[in-house]
This record gives C-alpha cells, sequence and structure tokens, in this order.
C-alpha cells in the first residue's frame, strides 16, 4: 500500500465534488463503478476511460498503453475487489473465485520504476495496462494479508457505499471523508436535535 498520495477528486452529478482517500491504491478502482447495483456508476466503457483513471489514481506511471482488454480486465478486477471488500467490512471471507481474480491480476509484472543519474525518481518506462494492474492486485493482497486487513470500513452515510482502510489509531473511522458523509451527517444530527428541541 501506498500513504504518500491524497486519493482521487470525485465528481457528483449535483455539481458537487469531494478528495476521496480510501487510504489504499487497490480501493481507488472501486468508484469506477462495479458489480450489481455498482453498475449504474459505471465509467470504465473505453480505454481513455481507463487511461484517465491511470493517470489520476496514487501510482506514478508513465506512458500507460491501453485497450479493449485492459478495460475489460480492469473491470474483473475491480468487481470482485468490490466484493471482497465488501466480506470483509462485514467480517466474512470472501469467495475463491474474487482471490483468483485478485492473483490473476496481480501474476503480471508491475511497471518498472526507474532513478535518474541525480539520485531522484525518473520518469517511469512505458507500461500496459496489465502492468499498472498488476499493481493494484498486488496492492490488494498487501492489504488483504497486512495490519489493516481487519480495518476495510464501509462509509457509515446511508446513501453512501464507498469502502477505505481506516487507519486511525481508535480505528473508530466511520466516513468515508468527513469533508462530505460526515459532515452532512453532522447537519442532519444538528437538525434532528433543533426540531426535537422545538416540541
Amino acid at each position: 500500500m501506498d500513504d504518500a498520495a491524497t486519493g482521487l477528486l470525485l465528481q457528483y452529478p449535483d455539481g458537487s465534488s469531494h478528495r476521496f482517500d480510501p487510504g489504499a491504491l487497490c480501493l481507488e478502482l472501486l468508484p469506477t463503478g462495479g458489480p450489481g447495483g455498482y453498475a449504474r456508476y459505471e465509467v470504465l466503457h473505453r480505454p481513455a476511460d481507463l487511461a484517465d483513471w491511470i493517470a489520476a489514481c496514487r501510482l506514478d506511471t508513465g506512458e500507460v498503453a491501453v485497450d479493449e482488454a485492459g478495460v475489460a480486465a480492469a473491470r474483473e478486477l475491480r468487481d470482485a475487489l468490490w466484493r471482497l471488500t465488501g466480506a470483509r467490512a462485514e467480517g466474512l471471507p470472501g469467495t475463491p473465485e474474487d482471490y483468483a481474480a485478485v492473483n490473476r491480476a496481480a501474476a503480471a509484472p508491475p511497471p518498472v520504476p526507474r532513478i535518474g543519474p541525480d539520485g531522484r525518481r525518473a520518469e517511469p518506462a512505458p507500461t500496459t495496462a496489465a502492468a499498472v494492474l498488476s499493481a493494484v492486485a498486488r496492492d490488494a493482497v498487501d492489504l488483504f494479508t497486512g495490519p489493516y486487513a481487519d480495518r476495510i470500513r464501509a462509509c457509515g452515510a446511508d446513501d453512501c457505499r464507498l469502502h477505505f482502510v481506516d487507519t486511525s489509531r481508535p480505528g473508530r473511522r466511520r466516513w468515508c471523508s468527513m469533508e462530505r458523509c460526515g459532515n452532512r451527517h453532522k447537519v442532519r444530527a444538528l437538525r434532528a436535535r433543533q426540531t426535537g428541541g422545538d416540541d
């Protein structure tokens, strides 16, 4: 897992947006759509859509070759990750088929980082969608087998199901983002108290 990045900027149909940092690269793939009811949020339709997600995610990549097969592989991995993180958030193990999908994606060589003569990180070598998805899947392996495996959470808001890693010291984080879901909850709670106080 990479803790250095700040997450993705999520846009909503009402024009609002907020920064979402799920705490792991693999969880950044989830807001692109998903299985079942999440299919209505699908944004990975064409290679350009996957290329846009790759450019926005926390993974440091250079030029990435993306084709239709890469889009299909990304959707397969993402759907497996949705089911696995959902199961883990509920204290369930997940299915062997979904773990197999993660392992298939992780089997490809990941992107190759490079260092320049000045000792600083250099532009990564050109890579493929399969390599990027390998990095995402390997991050999932690290997450599911690491110290935060039992800290995968679903947002506590009734109208949000985003998943995140709770890295807070007490382990009681409830919201995908205090900026959006946490603040909306506080406003609703305040209004409920004010309404209750008028009776």
